[in-house]
């Protein structure tokens, strides 16, 4: 996917890339009317052919949405367009727009300081375990969990 930071998506505003994933892009944009971070999730260009890729990823934006846990980003909109309506071969971006937390990775954190204690891990296992509880009891299964 071309990158879409500086374009618009919607009424969000693309700031900068912040990761990639084997269904979407995830970027900061910028809310204008509320002058807000979010992050969105865009799906790959190349998978909006499946018509079956594309409502798992909406029926993923719908079931979040429906989770209410401090551990669980909110959904806070979802839609398709494109960024050039009058570029009839300008593909359809679906997307989800999500609170933007300022922060990394838990992944980048373990690669860029010292290990854990023991404590540590002890105290973010307990948060994922609690985590995945409640979203297993909402009757969901995470398909992609890392760091």
């Amino acid at each position: 996917m071309s990158t879409l930071v500086g374009k618009k998506l919607g009424k969000y505003e693309i700031v900068a890339h912040l990761g990639r994933g084997g269904m979407a892009e995830v970027y900061k944009a910028v809310q204008p009317e509320i002058e807000r971070f979010v992050a969105i999730k865009v799906m790959h260009c190349h998978l909006t052919d499946s018509e079956e890729l594309v409502v798992r990823f909406l029926r993923e934006a719908r079931a979040i949405g429906r989770l209410h846990h401090p551990n669980i980003v909110q959904i806070i909109d979802a839609d398709r367009t494109k960024v050039n309506a009058r570029d009839s071969a300008e593909p359809t971006y679906y997307y989800m727009v999500m609170n933007y937390i300022e922060g990394e990775t838990l992944g980048h954190y373990l690669q860029n300081h010292p290990p854990l204690t023991v404590e540590e891990v002890l105290h973010i296992g307990l948060q994922l375990a609690e985590v995945l509880a409640y979203a297993h009891e909402q009757g969901m299964i995470h398909r992609d969990i890392k760091p």
